[in-house]
């Protein structure tokens, strides 16, 4: 990926670097196979080596063992959790006050889940805005109280998570000098928990000058590997007060089994590393540094190298502008980028429409991905933070969490207002072709044509830098030379079909000849994310279409496979015939074979359950046999198996219920039972696109080949584009329907269903004239079904209900 949305964003090309060095040591690695507690040759070869990995760690911070003390964790957020188990907390007494746990409210989650042991304990947590500590500071140091020892404990971020803004590290001796807000209010011990994960990615970071008391992070957010690794540093002066109740393999000095008598080791890092460390992986470390110096020449050139990169992409989002003049991004930062030293490589925005409304960012994470920039969303496990810049109250987290909106779901939008935002990432990897890559994906996706730019802004932003350049050179950039390719475009999108929804598909004349509704073609899906199997009229089932999703196709490892896994899929054609009760399986190259509908001869030894990804549900499944497997196998060139969903399981809808459907059992569909769309819906799609490819060499899109992109059961001949998005009910021939919502298009409609290629298209055109809400189609449910055997038929008339 050009570009990377989480923090560790090294991973992918540092991931192979540090691979390809470690093919050449295979050798020397087989010497490190011994657990590092022993006394054996190679457990003593595998405890130096990790003995020289923590110098070589506490060398990177510029400080030494007598210093700090290097205890290995299974990431920052464990680091941290260890921290708030073992911190000496002390509840009120008569004679002192209680311990006080402060944070920056720009923090982490995993910070602030430190009030989840505390709050039990008796002590006060404080919340700190970033304005209160140098505001409400003393002008000078307060004085040592020795009548009162109470510990606190102060946690900030060098680097805010959320924003890449940079805290001063000198609130380091400041907060421990009792100078800064909080401490200075406060009598007692002040220690300081400087989360350095996002920091340390891109940045030096000296403990000589800093000397924090912890220093929780994470190696794969600085080198991308090795995973699951983490490392929490302790000054050695400050390690003497934590206090550890478990102790578990490598810990103890003595134990007794018989009594309550335990002595830890007197070594920091080995009395908290419970059990064995994961030492391969930590040897791997040493291989990493290595990398990183080999590439870079240093932390201070990739601090240099990243930040360009960071503000020249902020110059130019920051002053790029629609046609109308509205900008094009609202970008959260407290800086303009000025100064390394105060701005990481982070950029954090939403974008917004030429009316100035903000863009969901579930939107722009699809359309990204369809260009191979792989962008983080949401608001980033930094609560106070995302509250602050979206301008979110603590009453609208809990309106918008009944409202249904969690922690990384796609609910980008309540009520028009975000809920969250984006975030793109550079690393040491990331290069200047990146940062074009991504602005063209803006003007190409969100940008209303003509293409503008705030000059005005734009110079002023180069004042501050020696750059140089122009809005007309920026302008060229953003079209890729060819100015005249967004001209054309935008003469395009002004083309007589073109009206609010993208196109007059349907003129007033046409409307008066228009013909009633209808159902015009009904399509199952007999196995998840294979082909389509068209149907004249077909029995309705209590699950939807009868047999509809009912089987799926997983990985080796269990883990159901879909198109955007493996496009192929679609070139898989499955076929049922109700007469014999048995469903075909056809693919070019293939021999055709037969699976039975149903066959439960073995059931104990067939029934397992798999996780698939269908809404997190887990899903009981019935394996299909060997030659169903080794059929899928040879096609798709993986291991593969075949599994239809056991009969006896219920899996109910989670969508819908704003609007008052009740739970419905689904079969293996992600949403609900059907998927219906328009084909006037189709059409004016269709015309959108071939607007916007009249100046390329791309072939239009065959309508039928664009609904079968849209893997709908059911489609209907709407009179108007879109009117199904306001229906409520719809009854279709006798049978009733109640709409359970829209359908959140994402890249899998990119997939083309006769070739299993992969394109852009129709996912940019339908981004482009539905403003950014990238829906088509609705899900619907059984209103009621009687028992009956029920039949839907093409042709059949259709009645629908708006709502309201």
């Amino acid at each position: 990926p050009v570009l990377s949305g989480g923090m560790g964003q090294n991973s992918p090309n540092l991931l192979w670097e540090t691979c390809g060095r470690l093919s050449k040591h295979l050798t020397q690695v087989k010497q490190f196979k011994c657990n590092p507690h022993s006394h054996n040759p190679s457990s003593r070869l595998t405890h130096d080596t990790v003995e020289h990995v923590r110098y070589r760690i506490l060398q990177h911070f510029n400080t030494t063992p007598d210093k700090y003390s290097v205890i290995f964790t299974s990431g920052c957020t464990a680091a941290l959790k260890l921290v708030a188990e073992s911190f000496p907390w002390r509840p009120p007494t008569a004679t002192e006050p209680a311990s006080q746990f402060c944070y920056l409210t720009d923090n982490h989650t995993s910070v602030v889940g430190i009030r989840g042991v505390t709050s039990a304990l008796g002590v006060v947590s404080l919340p700190v805005s970033p304005e209160e500590i140098e505001a409400r500071a003393k002008d000078v140091a307060q004085s040592e109280c020795r009548s009162c020892q109470t510990p606190h404990l102060f946690c900030y971020p060098a680097q805010s998570n959320f924003s890449g803004r940079k805290y001063s590290l000198g609130y380091v001796r400041g907060i421990q000098a009792r100078k800064l807000y909080p401490a200075c209010d406060s009598q007692g011990r002040w220690f300081v928990l400087l989360d350095a994960a996002s920091f340390a990615s891109c940045s030096p970071l000296d403990l000589q000058e800093h000397p924090a008391d912890f220093v929780p992070f994470s190696f794969y957010k600085m080198f991308g590997f090795p995973t699951g690794l983490g490392a929490l540093l302790v000054r050695n002066d400050t390690a003497a007060l934590l206090r550890k109740a478990y102790f578990g393999g490598g810990t103890a000095a003595a134990y007794l089994a018989g009594e309550s008598y335990y002595v830890p080791t007197p070594n920091i890092a080995h009395r908290f590393e419970d059990g064995t460390i994961s030492f391969l992986d930590i040897i791997a470390l040493n291989h990493s540094f290595d990398a990183l110096h080999t590439l870079t020449g240093g932390m201070d050139k990739v601090q240099l190298h990243t930040f360009g990169l960071a503000r020249y992409t902020y110059m130019l989002l920051s002053s790029l502008c629609h046609g109308n003049g509205q900008p094009v991004a609202q970008i959260y930062s407290d800086s303009e980028f000025e100064n390394p030293s105060t701005q990481g490589a982070i950029l954090n925005f939403n974008l917004t429409d030429c009316h100035g409304e903000i863009v969901g960012y579930s939107q722009v994470d699809k359309l990204a991905s369809l260009f191979n920039i792989h962008v983080r969303t949401g608001c980033f496990c930094n609560t106070g933070a995302c509250q602050l810049f979206l301008g979110i109250t603590n009453q609208d987290v809990k309106s918008n969490l009944q409202a249904g909106h969690v922690c990384g779901d796609n609910i980008d939008l309540v009520d028009g207002r975000p809920t969250g935002s984006v975030r793109v990432s550079f690393g040491y990897m990331s290069t200047f072709q990146d940062c074009q890559n991504f602005l063209n994906f803006v003007v190409e996706c969100f940008v209303e044509k003509p293409v503008k730019v705030d000059k005005e802004k734009l110079d002023r932003l180069k004042s501050n830098t020696s750059s140089k350049g122009s809005s007309q050179c920026l302008l060229t950039m953003l079209t890729n030379g060819k100015p005249n390719h967004i001209d054309n475009r935008e003469r395009a999108s002004t083309d007589p079909v073109v009206n609010k929804y993208g196109g007059k598909a349907i003129t007033k004349e046409a409307k008066s000849q228009g013909k009633a509704q209808y159902l015009t073609n009904i399509y199952i899906y007999p196995i998840k994310s294979c082909a389509a199997f068209e149907v004249t009229d077909w029995p309705v089932g209590p699950l939807g279409l009868l047999h509809d999703r009912g089987w799926m196709v997983v990985n080796g490892n269990g883990v159901c496979l879909n198109q955007k896994r493996e496009p192929r899929l679609c070139l898989i054609h499955p076929q049922i015939y109700l007469p014999s009760s048995t469903l075909l399986l056809q693919a070019s190259g293939m021999d055709t074979i037969s699976v039975p509908l149903e066959n439960y001869s073995e059931p104990h030894q067939s029934h397992g359950v798999c996780q698939s990804k269908m809404c997190g549900d887990r899903v009981q499944t019935v394996d299909c046999g060997d030659e169903a497997a080794s059929w899928l196998s040879e096609f798709l060139g993986q291991p593969c198996r075949l599994k239809r969903q056991s009969p006896d399981f219920i899996r109910n809808m989670k969508k819908g219920h704003e609007k008052g459907v009740s739970s419905t059992a689904l079969s293996l569909v992600n949403e609900a039972q059907y998927l219906m769309i328009n084909h006037a819906s189709v059409d004016l799609l269709q015309r959108h696109i071939t607007s916007r490819q009249e100046s390329s060499d791309h072939q239009p899109l065959d309508i039928h080949e664009l609904i079968s992109r849209f893997r709908a059961n059911l489609v209907i001949s709407g009179l108007d584009p879109f009117e199904e998005d306001d229906w409520s009910h719809l009854i279709i021939g006798n049978t009733h329907f109640q709409v359970a919502g829209r359908c959140g298009r994402c890249q899998m409609i990119g997939v083309d269903q006769n070739t299993g290629v992969k394109t852009k298209e129709p996912l940019l055109s339908l981004s482009a004239y539905r403003k950014g809400k990238v829906t088509f189609g609705v899900y619907l449910v059984h209103q009621s079904l009687d028992g009956s055997n029920a039949t839907l038929s093409v042709g059949a008339p259709v009645m629908s209900q708006r709502s309201g």
